[in-house]
């Protein structure tokens, strides 16, 4: 559903990464289908999901430490016609044009969260929570109609926090489709429009944080495991 954030809740071990793994085309499931769309995109590979304007992000934050923080960004713009050398010789001229406006459209983003002066800095040597973010905003700098996260917030300061859940709420405005995987069930309720709660495997309770928060199975899961 376009503009809607599906939260998934569990303890360790549950299958929540597991789950976002075979959405995003990265392991083929054992039973059940992955539907995008109306078309069955079980089992990827993870290339066609992103083709398909699939996004993800990582349980512990995916940058490439020994480049900068803009030229993380600019990975995360989709391929163009001159990015293989053939075209990039019959193309110059748009190519570098193309590649000028990806630079803007990045220190756009950087500059509105406060991060213009690290731009040049390794992503490596960043704090944390924003090694966090600038992983968050290099899957957005493309098209993306359905976005992954896996435990945003983890080994955020509640200060980065908020910023990235205005983040994240300032893209469902603009209808994107997301699926959060987060153990921070204030970050959840504050974020999601809907939760789902797995255990070993399996969903257990689904709809409002406020509903499963009450549920005896959720509560049970958490104290047994």
């Amino acid at each position: 559903m376009p503009g809607h954030i599906l939260g998934v809740l569990g303890p360790n071990g549950a299958g929540k990464s597991t789950l976002l793994n075979i959405v995003a085309g990265s392991m083929k499931p054992s039973s059940g289908s992955v539907f995008l769309d109306g078309v069955d995109v079980s089992g990827g590979p993870p290339q066609a999901m992103a083709a398909r304007q699939v996004r993800r992000t990582y349980q512990v934050a995916a940058v490439f430490p020994r480049m900068t923080v803009m030229e993380n960004l600019l990975l995360g713009v989709p391929r163009r016609t001159g990015d293989s050398m053939w075209s990039a010789i019959g193309l110059g001229r748009r190519w570098r044009a193309d590649e000028k406006q990806d630079v803007v459209d990045a220190r756009e983003l950087l500059k509105s969260f406060g991060l213009e002066k690290k731009e040049d800095e390794y992503a490596g040597n960043v704090s944390g929570g924003e090694r966090r973010l600038v992983e968050i905003l290099r899957a957005t700098m493309g098209p993306a109609r359905l976005l992954l996260l896996d435990e945003p917030m983890a080994g955020v300061n509640p200060r980065m926090m908020n910023v990235i859940e205005n983040y994240l709420l300032e893209l469902k405005e603009r209808g994107m489709t997301m699926m959060m995987v987060e153990h921070r069930m204030e970050s959840m309720q504050r974020v999601c429009d809907s939760v789902v709660v797995m255990a070993r495997g399996a969903i257990i309770a689904s709809g409002s944080m406020l509903d499963v928060r009450r549920d005896k199975a959720v509560i049970g899961a958490y104290l047994v495991g």
